[in-house]
Order: structure tokens, then C-alpha cells, then sequence
């Protein structure tokens, strides 16, 4: 369970992502932070394309990040999804599916600027999800 501090600087670090998203098709600004093994946060934002395919997530452009920070193993302790609408919004399938690759039991929060709060943990979202062990 995220702690009230680390929850907090989650939020605050989506919501400057959020800000900084590239929506000029949809409109819809999403802003993510994952909390890494090390407690770094990561941000990212949802990047449009004018060929639709070519769009990237917030959640995963977080992860990248994370990836590419060189924290050895990667993982995925928690990510927090702001929208500013307002009800919350989960993760995409594709976005689950690349954070089950870095933290299968991670916790998930969304957010909005409305009152409400989606908590749960990925497992419960992505229940039998193929990952790394099925390769095995």
C-alpha cells in the first residue's frame, strides 16, 4: 500500500505530465507515474500521432523511462494514472500488459480531478496475464 508521501508525489509528478501531453487529435490529456524498486518517480504523457497506431501512453512512456534510467532490475512498484475529467480512467490492455512486464503485483491509482480514486493492484486487473514466466 502506497504510503500518503509517496502517493502524493506521484500525483503531483502525473499531473505535470498530464500538462505537458501531446493530444492535439483526442483532447484527452493522461499523465502517469510509476514509482520504481529504488522510490524514484518516473513521469510520462500520452504522445499523439497524426497515424493513429504510432500514439503512445502515458503509463508506458513512464515505464520507458524507467527502463532507461538503468535502475537494475527494472521494476514497477506502483503507477498512478491522472486525467483531468471528471471520473477516473484505468490503464489501456497494452498498458497492462508492459507493466505486468516490470511489476505484476505493482498497485494502480487513478485519479482525476473529481473526488473519485480507482485503487487496485494489477493482478486484479490483468488476472493470468502472460508474462516473463511463460517463457520459461
Amino acid at each position: 500500500m502506497l504510503s500518503d508521501d509517496d502517493l502524493a508525489r506521484l500525483l503531483e509528478a502525473a499531473r505535470g505530465a498530464a500538462a505537458r501531453a501531446y493530444a492535439p487529435y483526442s483532447g484527452f490529456r493522461v499523465g502517469a507515474a510509476v514509482l520504481s524498486g529504488r522510490g524514484e518517480v518516473f513521469a510520462g504523457c500520452n504522445v499523439e500521432n497524426a497515424s493513429y497506431g504510432l500514439t503512445i501512453c502515458a503509463e508506458r512512456n513512464a515505464v520507458f523511462g524507467l527502463v532507461a534510467s538503468g535502475e537494475a532490475p527494472p521494476t514497477v512498484l506502483a503507477v498512478l494514472i491522472y486525467t483531468p475529467t471528471p471520473t477516473p480512467t484505468a490503464p489501456c490492455g497494452a498498458c497492462r500488459q508492459v507493466l505486468n512486464e516490470f511489476g505484476p503485483g505493482c498497485e494502480v491509482v487513478s485519479a482525476c480531478d473529481g473526488p473519485e480514486r480507482l485503487r487496485t493492484t494489477l493482478d486484479r486487473l490483468l488476472p493470468d496475464a502472460f508474462g516473463p514466466r511463460n517463457l520459461a
